[in-house]
């Protein structure tokens, strides 16, 4: 079973909600990463997803436009990328997902790619360009080397797509809960919950909410109805804040577990 699947099945059984943290490959170094990556788990991540910078994240608001502009400019690859999955593994069995844009993966070669992430580790991917009529190429090499592929939904996903994604998706779905660009919000559409409701009926995968969750208030709300929570931009602004990379590490740790705690108590309540 991959992990992805495992853990989504603990925690059901356990009436918890994954907490997944997103950070990006090299910003500022991979040795960085790769510590940020171990207290993330450390402090209550479930799954987490490892953004590979490219020149243009047309879905990514201001905050993770500079992180990854900051890893490329040191010049983070696809490869790289592969080879800090590969350290982590050492040590780690948690879910990783890598999100990125089409293009580097593109390049480097989809069927290559699948087999040499498979090797490295990762679980899944999440392209955010890569709607499912035109991911039949990576979809492919992905479905042979048993690594899930995550597709998006949003508020504007009519009942065709909203049925196409059910039909596609593996691991699980993920639900963008704004429309715009990636970035931490202050209040949520209302709705949301009656949104996460509607894909569930056509699909038994869980549902991860992203785009927009920053406070241990909105963590515990999204943990009450939805089956995960992503947070991205909040957590790398506060990074950002750090004297140092060591700093950069506690506060990552630190972050985590206030939304994880704050997880947990809104789905006991």
């Amino acid at each position: 079973m991959n992990r992805i699947d495992a853990t989504f099945a603990t925690l059901k059984q356990r009436g918890q909600t994954a907490l997944i943290p997103f950070v990006e490959a090299g910003d500022p170094d991979l040795e960085s990463t790769l510590q940020l990556l171990r207290a993330l788990e450390r402090n209550g991540a479930d799954l987490i997803e490892l953004g590979v910078p490219f020149s243009d994240p047309m879905a990514d608001g201001p905050t993770i436009q500079r992180a990854s502009q900051r890893a490329l400019k040191r010049g983070t690859s696809v490869r790289e990328i592969l080879g800090l999955v590969r350290k982590f593994r050492r040590q780690s069995e948690i879910p990783l997902v890598l999100f990125g844009y089409y293009n580097p993966f593109f390049h480097f070669g989809a069927e290559r790619l699948a087999l040499e992430a498979k090797e490295a580790g990762v679980d899944g991917f999440l392209c955010v360009d890569l709607p499912p009529e035109e991911s039949r190429e990576l979809k492919h090499g992905l479905d042979r080397a048993g690594i899930e592929q995550i597709f998006l939904l949003a508020p504007t996903s009519g009942p065709e797509r909203v049925r196409l994604v059910a039909r596609e998706a593996r691991g699980f779905i993920y639900y963008v809960s704004v429309t715009g660009v990636t970035g931490a919000r202050k209040h949520f559409v209302e709705p949301l919950e009656k949104q996460i409701a509607r894909v569930r009926r056509w699909s038994s995968l869980p549902v991860a909410v992203g785009c927009g969750v920053s406070t241990p208030e909105q963590a515990a709300w999204v943990g009450s109805f939805a089956d995960g929570g992503v947070v991205g931009s909040a957590l790398i602004h506060d990074l950002v804040g750090a004297r140092d990379k060591r700093e950069r590490v506690i506060r990552a740790g630190r972050f985590v577990a206030r939304l994880k705690r704050a997880m947990h108590a809104g789905k006991k309540s």
